[in-house]
């Protein structure tokens, strides 16, 4: 039951916080649409996901109408593609990614995911063949998303995979270069990925999980901020206290969101991820809730450990409210989603090491980040590297969102349209990881991944 001061405070979240669902996710398997013929294949996927979503935005916004909560994005996740594409010839590939782009529009959705491979101990030919066609995919569709898993705690880096996902992002830029490479804005490269993740660009409908599920994804960066802004001056231990609490409350109104769109739809329930997932938007902004901490800017000294006691009050405030938790629950970073990020990265405070930095305590890892377009394949390959090895290490999950800009470089500002924000181009590293990452193989996993 919510009091009267409960229901207050919720609107008052809502109306002048920036608190919103985020997104409502269906996950739908697609292993029974696998065929020999790759047409029968496509069909197949596109009857099934209709059939599924049809009445997905229709029940999102019947909700935020009826009880007057923000309902951003209505998405869809799917299997990972190369998962049931084995005995498809190479050059068909980019048939399922169209059929998954017509599906999602069909539905009137805002992204679809799962054009992906889980490739962190190898690649098997249907792996290999997807991720080459993915320049190409995400060139010629309009909201479809993709993602690659290259390493686990358990299985250690896939070197080879890495090397080759440097080159897949650069070609993809290349290919959308008319849009200033955006559609390495729909690419992810991750360590140890989530199955429930309701989030894009890297969302995709785990093996694991049931034919069809509702994820919700709740973010409220700006109901945090203002709880801090109560307790200025006060011990950490408060801060902690009073983001937990905060957590607590905005999770409670993500699970009364995803049981309602669950019974509507007659899906199971799945997941509510709780993460900060900043916008470009005055006061949505998870930098200025570090800032409020008592940093002057983000980047600066302190900002790792500002953000490692964020990340963990929002999850321990999720687990207070739900036993449904799930996804990526926690802050994300994402440099060109964040206004206090975007004024950080283009007045030079942050930079891509101390981005690397957060990325050992935050939600993901490299997210959204626009750097010179002619930064070379195999440095971006480097990136994901080490950001794997972080994953790897701490058995986390981290990413790569990386942008090489064609035709910008240092001091250049790239937007690229809504949620994706704009951004400051940020300098990398110019010596050379080539030899590092042209030795291929396989990084191996670590000593603790032998637990059992």
């Amino acid at each position: 039951m919510l009091s009267h001061k409960d229901i207050v405070q919720t609107i008052d979240m809502i109306d002048s916080q920036h608190l919103d669902v985020r997104t409502i996710t269906m996950g739908i398997s697609l292993f029974d649409c696998a065929d020999s013929d790759t047409d029968a294949a496509c069909r197949k996927i596109q009857d099934k996901i209709y059939h599924c979503a049809k009445d997905l935005v229709r029940t999102g916004e019947d909700i935020q109408r009826e009880f007057g909560i923000p309902v951003v994005n209505k998405r869809i996740s799917v299997t990972p593609v190369a998962m049931i594409t084995s005995s498809a010839d190479p050059d068909d590939y980019v048939k399922y990614a169209l059929a998954l782009d017509n599906a999602a529009r069909a539905c009137g959705v805002d992204f679809i995911g799962g054009y992906s491979a889980l490739v962190q101990k190898g690649m098997t030919r249907s792996d290999e063949a997807l991720i080459r066609s993915l320049p190409e995919a995400l060139a010629c569709t309009q909201i479809m998303c993709a993602s690659v898993n290259v390493g686990s705690t358990k299985a250690g880096i896939n070197m080879d995979a890495v090397a080759l996902m440097g080159q897949v992002v650069k070609d993809t830029a290349a290919l959308t270069e008319a849009v200033d490479g955006g559609g390495c804005a729909k690419l992810v490269v991750f360590c140890n990925a989530v199955e429930d993740n309701p989030f894009m660009a890297g969302a995709f409908h785990g093996p694991g999980e049931a034919e069809k599920v509702i994820n919700v994804g709740v973010s409220g960066p700006g109901v945090v901020l203002t709880a801090l802004q109560e307790v200025k001056g006060q011990p950490f231990d408060v801060v902690a206290e009073t983001v937990k609490k905060t957590a607590f409350r905005v999770t409670r109104m993500g699970q009364l969101v995803a049981r309602e769109a669950s019974k509507r739809l007659d899906t199971p329930f799945g997941i509510v991820d709780l993460s900060l997932a900043p916008t470009s938007v005055v006061g949505d902004s998870v930098a200025r809730i570090l800032e409020e901490m008592g940093l002057e800017r983000v980047g600066t000294h302190g900002t790792t450990a500002a953000l490692a006691l964020l990340n963990d009050a929002v999850k321990k405030g999720g687990i207070m409210a739900s036993s449904s938790v799930g996804g990526l629950s926690g802050a994300f970073i994402p440099v060109s989603e964040d206004e206090g990020m975007i004024d950080a990265a283009a007045r030079g405070v942050l930079t891509i090491d101390k981005l690397e930095a957060m990325t050992c305590v935050c939600s993901v890892g490299l997210d959204m980040i626009a750097v010179p377009g002619d930064t070379p394949a195999e440095t971006i390959a480097a990136m994901i590297a080490d950001e794997a090895a972080i994953g790897m290490i701490n058995n986390k999950t981290t990413a790569v969102r990386v942008i090489p800009v064609p035709g910008k470089g240092v001091g250049d500002t790239v937007d690229f349209g809504g949620l994706l924000g704009s951004a400051p181009i940020i300098p990398v590293h110019r010596e050379s990881s080539a030899d590092f990452v042209k030795r291929g193989g396989r990084i191996p996993a670590p000593i603790h991944s032998l637990r059992n």
